[in-house]
């Protein structure tokens, strides 16, 4: 199961963009038509994406099946659960608020809840740019106990109250879903309408979004999808109830929507553009930029704001380059290669830089070689464990706690997992396998 939140993987990493900017005339469909053909034909990614400029589109593809059981291929109008790229949806409505004089940035948030721990001292503010301390629910394993059951606005206040604040109000930045959780029952307060209402009137009639809304039960019928984690096949994910997330993460939208809406968020259709750039302030966070509903991108020559999404097994990004009036948006619904090599891919097309295609040619390895590495390791140098198992033929890696994912071999005692970038290595006559991932390397002993 998955967050709704920036994608985790073994060991966290932010999402950066290393792209020199240098523009091209014309965009290379071709590329990217082969590479969404490699992982079609290899299994490696399901889901949509849309390049627009200028409001104009420049690319739409679509890959996969929105419901693999019942062959039902993905179009262009599938719609995705796009998880905390609906932050930018909250935090612009807070924002419009705020210009119709209905709440400010000062606001404390005693008002609404007080039970919640120093609600006194935490202002709308410190919730829209992660500066509350509040404590993030999705991070505790409890979550994972009632996050596809329908809660009520008290229950979800009750979860959130009872636990401790991280750290004081505006002392620092630390990205936590329970600041939008808060902030969507804000504005139903505010307006006495709930959020999908508000998220109507205010967002999509205005801009005639035809394929957004606040989320439900899957439905098929309804041009939806559903996610899918790989082992050996597509296995269905998990449903996150939508009460639960609200507008931290229960839109449903699809790539040509989502670049609708940032374009002309960007173009002052939606807010002014002294709101907008309160949400294009950023705070590092890690050595990533986070503003209020809106992340940054950085590029050696360019920024890019936008946001990325993850819930259940769905994963999202849209992106804006306000120089260029670029937008580029991805959503999937299940993948194995990363989301963010296929953006690259992307840029690349249009700011004619080089990209690497991807290469797939796996080894096969007999049962008796691959028993040779199963087990539990331990290492020194992070608190982690990782269990090693086996299934038809496959090894599985797992950190206690997490979600098994599966191993492609490379080499006889190497092997891959391409959605994490993670490739680790068995030494047997050691009885050592190392973790390599994004340029760290970590030994582990075999218990």
């Amino acid at each position: 199961m998955k967050k709704f939140i920036m994608k985790k993987f073994i060991i966290t990493s932010i999402i950066t963009f290393t792209i020199t900017i240098c523009f091209s005339q014309t965009f290379n469909n071709q590329r990217l038509d082969s590479l969404f053909q490699t992982l079609e034909k290899n299994n490696k990614f399901m889901g949509s994406i849309a390049v627009s400029k200028n409001g104009k589109l420049l690319y739409l593809k679509s890959i996969g099946y929105s419901d693999v059981e019942n062959s039902k291929k993905a179009d262009d109008k599938t719609k995705y659960r796009v998880g905390s790229i609906s932050k930018m949806f909250t935090a612009s409505l807070i924002l419009k608020a705020i210009e119709e004089n209905k709440i400010s940035l000062s606001q404390s948030l005693d008002k609404f809840f007080p039970e919640i721990e120093n609600s006194k001292k935490i202002t709308i503010q410190n919730l829209l740019n992660h500066r509350s301390g509040i404590h993030d629910i999705t991070n505790d394993k409890s979550y994972f106990s009632y996050n596809t059951e329908p809660k009520s606005e008290k229950q979800m206040i009750e979860i959130i109250a009872k636990t401790k604040s991280d750290f004081e109000p505006n002392i620092k930045v630390e990205y936590s879903n329970s600041n939008y959780i808060i902030l969507s029952y804000i504005l139903e307060k505010i307006y006495k309408k709930s959020y999908a209402t508000i998220l109507n009137s205010k967002i999509i009639k205005p801009l005639g979004l035809k394929n957004t809304y606040f989320g439900g039960k899957i439905k098929i019928l309804n041009n939806e999808s559903y996610s899918y984690h790989f082992t050996n096949k597509w296995d269905k994910g998990t449903e996150t109830d939508l009460s639960i997330p609200m507008g931290a993460g229960s839109i449903q939208s699809n790539s040509t929507d989502l670049n609708t809406f940032i374009e002309q968020l960007f173009n002052g259709k939606l807010i002014s553009q002294k709101s907008l750039s309160l949400m294009t302030t950023m705070s590092d966070f890690h050595g990533m930029g986070v503003g209020m509903g809106m992340l940054e991108f950085r590029n050696f020559e360019e920024k890019s704001y936008g946001h990325n999404g993850a819930i259940d097994d769905f994963q999202s990004i849209s992106s804006y380059f306000p120089k260029e009036k670029l937008s580029i948006t991805l959503t999937s619904n299940g993948l194995i290669y990363p989301i963010n090599n296929v953006l690259s891919c992307a840029m690349s097309c249009y700011f004619n830089k080089p990209f690497a295609m991807p290469n797939f040619n796996y080894v096969e390895l007999k049962s008796e070689i691959l028993d040779l590495y199963l087990g539990q390791y331990t290492s020194k140098q992070i608190p982690i464990k990782i269990n090693i198992t086996k299934k038809e033929n496959k090894l599985l890696g797992q950190v206690i706690g997490q979600p098994s994912f599966p191993l492609e071999a490379t080499a006889i005692n190497a092997f891959k997992f391409e959605q994490a970038g993670l490739v680790l290595e068995f030494n047997t006559d050691k009885k050592e396998m190392v973790l390599k991932q994004g340029g760290q390397e970590f030994l582990f002993a075999k218990e």
